[in-house]
């Protein structure tokens, strides 16, 4: 099996840590600032240091000692490996360093400005034998993100996980959705007194709202726009997509919603996870006797 290894480096302030997220996201196995012998070996022997995993991203940079006179010799011994140096303007990155208050790894006694230029001129040639050159302060996160799943992420192998929850409104909408759906128009089960107790995971309680053609009509429509959201958030580069779908009290109709959309998604070879939040929350409440 080939690894793929990808180094990242260049200036501080320029964005390393943010692509080696992307590069996480994108199925790679990150690491930051190895000591030069450690990441020499990992460059010379990456099935052997890290044997699960196919695809490598590592930043290196000025915070290794020696790194400035070291590491273009262990680049020469891994010439397979993939360069990517990170820069920003001089304005850029001394308005970064000002926003987060750290400072610059050379300019530990004197102004931030210096160290920059000083890192600038170290870095030069490492610069001019790099892959490819990215300059952060023209490009945005998600440009970044774009471009490394672009390039080097295996596109098209379902890296998008859906996330179906069922819940009830009298318990909040649940932190985080993409998509929300209220199903509380469909048939409530709670008031067939047979089905009360039990939820839409139960078959009398799923052939209860399938005998109903508003419920599989709702389930298609939803289908139908699932189908036509998926590849354009896919587009983006999403990691998560979570649906939640709601009604009363997060026990029948949303549950069976959730669990019928989930059955047609995973025969199209969708990664799907269904959590159904409120299934054990207890029922609706009681109407009052003289309402009963």
């Amino acid at each position: 099996m080939t690894t793929r290894t990808v180094v990242i480096t260049g200036l501080s302030g320029s964005g390393k840590s943010s692509a080696a997220k992307c590069f996480e996201d994108a199925g790679y196995y990150c690491v930051d600032n190895l000591p030069l012998e450690l990441l020499e070996r990992l460059l010379l022997e990456p099935a052997a240091l890290v044997p699960d995993h196919d695809r490598i991203a590592v930043v290196a940079d000025v915070r290794s000692p020696g790194f400035v006179e070291r590491f273009p010799a262990v680049l020469d011994r891994a010439p397979e490996s993939i360069l990517i140096f990170f820069e920003a303007s001089d304005d850029t990155l001394v308005r970064r360093f000002s926003e987060t208050r750290r400072p610059h790894p050379l300019a530990l006694d004197q102004t931030v400005a210096a160290g920059i230029q000083a890192e600038r001129a170290l870095l030069s040639p490492l610069r001019a034998r790099a892959d490819l050159v990215i300059d952060t302060g023209q490009w945005s996160v998600h440009d970044l993100r774009q471009h490394i799943f672009r390039e080097y992420a295996d596109m098209g192998t379902g890296n998008l996980v859906v996330s179906l929850t069922s819940f009830g409104f009298k318990f909040g909408i649940p932190t985080g959705a993409d998509l929300l759906f209220d199903v509380r128009f469909l048939p409530n089960p709670y008031f067939v007194p047979e089905l009360r107790e039990k939820t839409g995971t139960d078959p009398e309680v799923r052939e209860f709202l399938h005998s109903e053609a508003e419920f599989g009509e709702v389930q298609r429509k939803l289908e139908d726009f699932i189908r036509f959201l998926l590849p354009r958030y896919q587009r983006e580069n999403r990691s998560y997509l979570t649906i939640a779908i709601g009604c009363t009290g997060g026990r029948h109709r949303s549950v069976a919603m959730a669990d019928a959309l989930a059955a047609t998604l995973r025969t199209e070879k969708q990664s799907i996870q269904v959590n159904h939040r409120d299934i054990t929350r207890g029922n609706e409440p009681q109407w009052p006797e003289s309402l009963s």
